[in-house]
């Protein structure tokens, strides 16, 4: 990975100088990060982008040319913004981080942390907004993807976005987290290439658009790549489109190849959808494929499945890569311990008038019950107050006490005072990780409308503690 360590806010790079010339850049802090709402106003998130954060840890680092770029920078008065002395410090930071994650894959909720950094707050600091922009991002769009593969009742999605996506780094990131977050495929060759992930793709109507006429667009490139037929049937009138396939298709079989199937892109999906698989079936095509695309999302999925449509492949791409209908997460990243070198930590909460907004102190973990086969409730807890039964009240003031066969903690080890210690998974395992920690939920916690609120709060002396930091602090 390219050290793109310059990517982050001004204001990251002037809090470490002032730390810097305050003498703070040596305490030890803690931060986490996490979100306060699910997205698309649902019940569950994916996370996604632990693995992309790791590598840019792994890279960080201030080149001589990043050195030379912020000595231009100046302040109102036309002087140089940052002393010599600071950027000769910043060229010899190294990664001592101790750092603790919620594995890729994983279901999480509101206010559980995904990253727990603990280290100097001047390389905390530095690291907040690369990070928030990783995880954001690709958690945001697994969980776009996770709703749309569900609206599919296990049929398989193309991940078609590529075209549409904010730019190349977000079309790349996008696909890799529609991967995980359970599309089966992307037409992006170049993540295919760097993920591993399945590619799939055909022709577009610009191919049609090119002969004659359609049916000897098809022929042909049915001749060029008779064993990748999927045809692209509406560019003209989409029924005598599915007849010239079906004909194209009966030469094919002649030839020991099969065609795989056809593509909707326009029209009243449902009914052409319909239509064309009466005429597929009647024509001894009964395994052919009929692929749908059109601006597709969860709720156009569940309502053409309502009008029983024919569909069998989803092309999704622009509001699933776009996250259309809430383009961001708003996630965030809190301060809650610091300590002098040898001192004791002194715990920290940021007070807002919106509960909400009101940070969660100390080092933080995420305890997941088990009961029954399915997980029961998250405790979110201090490291000094470990919960030994899953009892507590929830953010909505539910109480809970339950009795339970196991439990898990969410964040794991990634690094130990700057060594990695994380095992890093491929693409298809952690997708695995996905749909297997999902089953182990309620469905009702992932109806796409209305879902349950599973059962999330803090440890009670956890939460009594934070009650008297904000009394404290008022």
């Amino acid at each position: 990975m390219q050290n793109y360590s310059l990517l982050t806010d001004l204001y990251q790079l002037t809090m470490a100088y002032g730390y810097w010339k305050t003498g703070l850049k040596d305490h030890e802090t803690v931060f986490h990060l996490f979100f306060r709402k699910h997205p698309f106003q649902g019940g569950y998130t994916i996370a996604c982008g632990l693995q992309p954060a790791i590598d840019f840890i792994n890279h960080f680092s201030f080149s001589k040319d990043d050195l030379d770029y912020l000595a231009t920078l100046t302040g109102n008065d036309g002087k140089p913004l940052f002393a010599i002395e600071f950027l000769e410090y910043l060229e010899s930071l190294e990664n001592t981080l101790t750092v603790h994650g919620v594995p890729e894959g994983t279901v999480v909720f509101p206010h559980e942390p995904l990253l727990r950094l603990q280290g100097p707050i001047i390389l905390c600091q530095l690291l907040e907004t690369p990070l928030l922009n990783i995880l954001n991002f690709q958690t945001l769009v697994a969980t776009k993807a996770s709703r749309i593969a569900r609206a599919a009742q296990g049929e398989p999605v193309l991940e078609f976005g590529l075209r549409r996506a904010q730019g190349v780094d977000g079309g790349l990131a996008a696909s890799r987290a529609a991967y995980i977050g359970g599309c089966a495929a992307t037409s992006n060759v170049l993540a295919g290439k760097m993920f591993g992930i399945p590619v799939k793709g055909t022709h577009a109507h610009s191919w049609v658009m090119s002969f004659p006429t359609e049916e000897e667009a098809f022929e042909e490139y049915a001749k060029a790549m008779p064993n990748n037929c999927v045809f692209l049937v509406d560019t003209y009138d989409t029924v005598e489109g599915v007849k010239n396939a079906i004909e194209v298709g009966k030469k094919l079989r002649t030839e020991g190849h099969e065609m795989v199937g056809i593509r909707l892109d326009s029209g009243d999906l449902a009914s052409l959808s319909i239509t064309a698989r009466k005429l597929l079936d009647e024509a001894g095509f009964t395994d052919a494929s009929i692929v749908a695309s059109n601006d597709l999302d969860e709720y156009e999925m569940k309502t053409l499945k309502e009008k029983g449509a024919k569909i069998n492949v989803w092309g999704v791409g622009t509001r699933l890569v776009t996250a259309y209908d809430q383009p961001a997460l708003g996630g965030v990243y809190k301060l809650a311990a610091i300590r002098k070198p040898g001192g004791d930590w002194a715990y920290k909460v940021k007070l807002s008038e919106q509960a909400i907004k009101v940070s969660n102190p100390g080092i933080l973990n995420v305890r997941r019950f088990v009961a029954d086969g399915q997980y029961a409730g998250d405790i979110i807890f201090s490291e000094e107050w470990q919960p030994d039964m899953c009892r507590f009240e929830t953010f909505s003031g539910e109480k809970i006490q339950q009795k339970t066969d196991s439990h898990q903690d969410l964040l794991v080890p990634v690094f130990e005072k700057g060594k990695m210690v994380y095992p890093m998974a491929d693409i298809h395992q952690i997708r695995a990780i996905a749909q297997a920690g999902m089953r182990q939920f309620p469905d009702s916690v992932f109806a796409q409308t209305s879902p349950e609120t599973y059962a999330v709060g803090l440890e009670p002396r956890l939460l009594s503690f934070k009650l008297e930091l904000m009394n404290r602090a008022k």
